[in-house]
């Protein structure tokens, strides 16, 4: 027996839609400034590993102003699927880019070097961004908005992507492991595929709620188990 979400009601949803655009407004800021950094600080550095974690941030944005584009809407529902689409696309850019980055490592070039800034804006994107992700996360599966979710779990791959920035940074400084971070990115990569074929099949953990409130049983029986279980 799956259990659905409560009926969520007209003022509920404003309430949840207005938090959705805050939420994606500070993504975007966040992540502009996070590109501008990270890919002044990978010149500098001549560091491919900065330069992919920029664009990285690039995409982010691409991501979060789909969604920010999508709630502009009074009936917002009508663009989910295209916000859906903007969102996997950029899932897929952003593996291919990362799987490219990372065989170049692989092969010798472009490998991550010692960068303080960089060292630095790794470890504050890796406090920031989780939050980001789960509060865009929770709002979006109580409103049922797929692309909301979709575009957190960009956020949380964001995430990770800081974490092995860090990693690669910080390991090739001490111990001159070069290796490290593009095995690592690889599988950042593989992940990011899953996410954008589940973004471009609108299969995004969430209980969708009708207009008029009922939650939708599909879509809590994609997410009863696993991990599209609310956390």
């Amino acid at each position: 027996m799956v259990a659905l979400s409560p009926p969520v009601s007209p003022a509920r949803r404003a309430t949840l839609a207005r938090r959705i655009r805050l939420l994606v407004a500070a993504t975007i800021t966040y992540n502009v400034v996070e590109a501008g950094v990270a890919l002044t600080a990978g010149a500098m550095a001549s560091s491919a590993a900065l330069i992919g974690f920029g664009l990285d941030s690039v995409v982010e944005v691409a991501s979060a102003a789909a969604v920010a584009w999508q709630f502009s809407a009074i009936d917002h529902e009508r663009r989910e699927r295209t916000a859906l689409r903007v969102i996997a696309i950029s899932f897929f850019a952003l593996a291919a880019y990362v799987s490219f980055d990372a065989a170049r490592a692989l092969l010798g070039a472009g490998q991550a070097q010692h960068s303080t800034p960089g060292l630095v804006l790794a470890a504050l994107s890796l406090a920031v961004m989780p939050f980001l992700s789960h509060a865009q996360r929770r709002a979006g599966r109580e409103l049922g908005s797929a692309s909301a979710v979709a575009d957190s779990k960009q956020t949380l791959l964001c995430t990770y992507l800081s974490a092995v920035l860090l990693a690669g940074l910080a390991l090739n400084s001490l111990f001159g492991w070069s290796w490290a971070d593009p095995i690592a990115a690889l599988v950042i990569a593989a992940v990011a595929v899953k996410e954008g074929r589940e973004a471009w099949r609108g299969d995004a953990c969430c209980a969708p709620a009708t207009p008029h409130g009922a939650a939708n049983p599909a879509a809590g029986d994609r997410c009863r188990t696993g991990r599209g279980e609310q956390r």
